[in-house]
């Protein structure tokens, strides 16, 4: 997953990318918060609390996961 630059864009997510949570490692500085893990499983797309980035979940779904 590389950094989303457009914030108005939602951020494309995969199998490979979980358990995903919020600021991603690549994320600048200034928009670090406090880590906090999202389900992106449970409806295809989760919204992070702290800086409303979001995250849609692509491809195909990990297996032993419900």
């Amino acid at each position: 997953m590389t950094e989303n630059q457009d914030k108005s864009q939602p951020i494309a997510v995969t199998a490979h990318d979980l358990p995903l949570y919020c600021p991603q490692p690549d994320a600048p500085l200034w928009a670090r918060h406090p880590r906090v893990f999202l389900d992106v499983l449970a409806e295809g797309e989760a919204v992070c609390p702290y800086c409303s980035a979001k995250y849609v979940f692509t491809g195909e779904r990990p297996k032993g996961h419900h």
